[in-house]
């Protein structure tokens, strides 16, 4: 009696896990491998051969690139492109000869019909392919009627070259489980036929069955040996393409490193230079002083931004200095930098300014001071305006500068154009817009275009 209480809920339990693993037929729960499969090859069945069965496939041209044919030209190479076509119209005419005198008993209208029904097929496999194996499963039947003999079953001679002239051609022009699927079908048509009539005097399922099967597999083996030297050749391309744009991204790499060495070099010396030149002046003057702390501290500035972008091709190790990238908020002080330099320039911000992603901060700040850079260089001595816009969509740029005086002391620097690509490149990665060129009273004008998609609140 004391071991009575705790049987109730073990059966309970094990009721409650029997209820848990049988799901209900008609549940639309989990279904099981095998009925998964089932219903792929079912799918690929209704894919293969009833969807769009009778759509237009004209057969195409022959490639004349071969090793043959590429030595022809003229009406030869017309000829041979058209090489598969005439082949399929031999083997109609052979099957129309089949199926016309193979049968003594016909008459000639007799024999002379049931000849086309077996070419009819072999020709539409040239414009629609999966359709002339429908047209070759319908004629079979029909040419036995028509012959009325049941010595040759369930395949006349006819019929026999039709359709395994059909199910060749069609295997070539689709692929290997289309091929499969119709010789499933032919088996299944054969059994069905002997089932319900009967052997006749020679039965030619099994000749059908077995010279088909090994005329599919041949082709089934084209195919597999064709798309195989098709990924062999798309996989030496990319391998192509992959070690040229190595042996690319080693020559930049090495430029980067020449850039770096030469170009830190240099601004070193500059720095260096510029920090002792007061002291060999006696009393210099003060704006000589500031002049020459500005070049240092410019020199200084470039040569930590040279060491961020360009250091690390020169060790695996390096470390990027842990100073933020500059944004909107640094624009001020970029500003206050190229006055010092000798620019007269004014700001102008619309809108209301709000945070935006790094990405845009960091390339708006360079686009500015690329703009700067070359107003410094091509226009010495004139003026520039620079406007930031904040609207809905993103943000607005506009670096405009005036033309050079006449006369000037300082003469423009020539460039290579690289900073106008530079721009152009950053503002392309970030989807933007972007036009520079001659203003109206003879200065430069850049104008960009950054969007910046809208984050709704509950997004954030």
């Amino acid at each position: 009696m004391t071991t009575a209480p705790p049987a109730a809920p073990t059966v309970a339990r094990v009721t409650e896990t029997t209820q848990t693993r049988t799901a209900p037929s008609g549940s639309g729960g989990a279904r099981s491998p095998e009925y998964r499969l089932a219903m792929d090859a079912l799918g690929g069945l209704r894919q293969d051969l009833f969807d769009d069965a009778f759509a237009c496939r004209p057969l195409p041209l022959m490639a004349t690139d071969g090793p043959l044919t590429r030595r022809l030209s003229g009406k030869p190479q017309w000829y041979a492109a058209r090489l598969p076509h005439a082949v399929v119209m031999t083997l109609a005419v052979i099957a129309l000869f089949g199926g016309s005198v193979a049968a003594g008993t016909m008459d000639g209208p007799v024999a002379l019909v049931s000849g086309l029904v077996c070419a009819a097929p072999v020709l539409a496999t040239l414009v629609r392919p999966v359709g002339a194996f429908w047209m070759s499963m319908a004629a079979t039947p029909v040419v036995a009627v028509l012959d009325g003999n049941l010595g040759e079953w369930p395949w006349q001679p006819g019929a026999f070259i039709c359709h395994l002239t059909v199910l060749v051609i069609v295997a070539i022009r689709t692929r290997p489980r289309t091929a499969a699927w119709m010789w499933a079908l032919t088996a299944a048509y054969a059994f069905l036929v002997e089932t319900l009539i009967g052997d006749g005097e020679f039965n030619t399922s099994a000749p059908m069955l077995v010279l088909s099967a090994l005329a599919l597999l041949m082709v089934a083996v084209r195919h597999v040996r064709r798309e195989a030297r098709q990924e062999v050749t798309a996989q030496r391309t990319v391998t192509a393409h992959e070690r040229s744009r190595r042996t690319l991204l080693e020559e930049r790499t090495t430029i980067a490193r020449e850039l770096h060495d030469v170009v830190a070099h240099h601004m070193s010396v500059v720095a260096i230079q510029a920090e002792a030149a007061p002291y060999r002046v006696e009393n210099p003057p003060e704006e000589l002083e500031r002049a020459f702390a500005t070049i240092r501290e410019n020199a200084v500035a470039a040569l930590t931004e040279l060491r961020r972008v360009l250091g690390v091709v020169r060790a695996e190790d390096y470390e990027a200095p842990d100073a933020p990238q500059p944004t909107l908020a640094d624009l001020d002080a970029l500003l206050a930098n190229v006055r010092d330099a000798g620019l007269t320039v004014d700001k102008a911000v619309t809108g209301a300014v709000r945070e935006l992603p790094p990405g845009v901060e960091l390339s708006a700040y360079r686009i500015v001071q690329e703009a700067l850079s070359n107003t410094l260089r091509h226009a010495p001595g004139a003026g520039a305006r620079v406007e930031v816009s904040y609207v809905l969509g993103g943000l607005g740029l506009r670096i405009v500068n005036g033309p050079m005086p006449e006369p000037s002391l300082v003469k423009p620097s020539p460039g290579a154009g690289h900073g106008i690509t530079g721009m152009r490149e950053r503002v392309s990665m970030l989807n933007g817009e972007m036009t520079a060129g001659q203003a109206d009273d003879g200065g430069y004008e850049v104008a960009v275009f950054l969007p910046v998609t809208a984050v709704s609140e509950g997004d954030a």
